[in-house]
């Protein structure tokens, strides 16, 4: 058929998939195109055997806060069960974790109270999208973003280059001979390349971290673009790589990517697990080879120190320095007080002031500085 275009009909087992999203919308649920093609991914890798393990990667992708789980289920339900969703079903609602967890951890349940403050370190799990800011210090940003090419560490690399070297230029020492007329006087060398070492950046978006957390995430856009290979993500209950949203140039259209992505904004405080798991990833555990690892956290991990340590151990073995910059060490008189900084305090290059964006961008260029030295 000419000047017709023929359209493939979508297999029948995507529409449900492809209806859900359009329903969450309808019921005042955010559901964006990017989850739900995450949605169809993630239940095709994890095969489902039963309708429960569906119900759970949806609520994994599309994280629907608290108050909305209701909701949700019951629109879950009509999509794929063909159940009305007019009335609320009697009983109780199915035993179902909000989302799945960076690793094996029991759900616990919200305290009544909350602390405002976020000064406490929790282990209950928030999910819920939030708005970041662009705040007010774009004068420090754009004074980072100049200083950060020449001041970060650099390695070298494979590639050479013409130059005092240890290693003989065969090719320009024949077209000297060839002028010269098989004479030469000196023998060409060349020397490897510099390359800007790997900066990944591990920013802890728990409840104890609320009040840094934008500053935090605006200073790691302006050290995306002034990087040359630089990766990022978010920890609290949930482990996400924020790496692509960030490459934005525009800092307002990256922090919005960024905050639809992560969903445990201001939960609770699971960084042991949440390091292993990111160490647990091969592909993650690359980006760690020999780059500059650099924490966001004040380091109040709930339970025992032991899996923080161990994390921080393996990262420290595989990463070229580690430097950890919290909030509370913008205090002089700080010293670390829990199990686990004390812990971890010998396996850090540098304990640095993470309490503002100026703080974490003059212990970012002060430690690279020093490094390269």
């Amino acid at each position: 058929m000419t000047g017709q275009t023929l359209r493939q009909p979508l297999p029948r087992a995507l529409e449900p998939f492809l209806a859900f999203a359009a329903a969450l919308r309808e019921a005042g649920i955010p559901a964006a195109p990017e989850q739900s093609q995450a949605f169809v991914t993630g239940v095709g890798l994890l095969g489902p055997r039963s309708i429960r393990d569906v119900r759970r990667a949806a609520h994994a992708t599309f994280g629907p806060g608290p108050e909305r789980t209701g909701t949700f289920d019951a629109v879950f339900d009509a999509v794929f069960l063909g159940r009305s969703i007019a009335a609320p079903a009697m009983g109780e609602a199915e035993d179902l974790p909000q989302a799945f967890d960076a690793g094996d951890f029991d759900l616990m349940p919200e305290g009544p109270e909350e602390d405002p403050s976020g000064a406490d370190a929790t282990a209950a799990e928030r999910l819920f999208a939030r708005l970041l800011t662009s705040g007010d210090e774009d004068v420090v940003l754009r004074g980072f973003t100049r200083a950060a090419p020449g001041a970060l560490p650099r390695r070298r690399s494979r590639r050479t280059a013409p130059g005092k070297g240890r290693q003989a230029d065969p090719r320009r020492a024949f077209r000297e001979m060839l002028r010269r007329d098989g004479e030469i006087i000196q023998l060409p060398k060349r020397h490897r390349r510099l390359r800007q070492r790997r900066i990944l950046v591990l920013v802890d978006v728990s409840g104890s971290m609320k009040a840094g957390t934008d500053g935090a995430l605006r200073l790691s856009h302006a050290l995306m673009q002034a990087g040359e290979r630089v990766e990022i993500f978010t920890l609290g209950t949930r482990l996400t790589r924020v790496t692509r949203a960030l490459r934005h140039r525009s800092r307002e259209q990256a922090l919005t990517l960024a905050s639809g992505l992560v969903a445990d904004w201001d939960g609770g405080t699971r960084l042991g697990e949440a390091l292993s798991v990111f160490l647990s990833v091969p592909r993650f555990a690359s980006f760690a080879r020999g780059a500059l690892a650099i924490v966001i956290s004040d380091g109040l991990e709930r339970g025992g120190p032991e899996a923080l340590t161990s994390a921080i151990h393996t990262l420290d073995g595989l990463a070229w320095s580690v430097l950890w910059l919290s909030p509370l060490a913008a205090d002089p008189a700080y010293r670390p007080e829990t199990g686990a900084m004390r812990a971890i305090l010998p396996m850090l290059d540098r304990l640095g002031d993470g309490s503002s964006p100026g703080s974490l961008a003059r212990e970012i260029l002060a430690f690279s500085k020093g490094a390269r030295a």
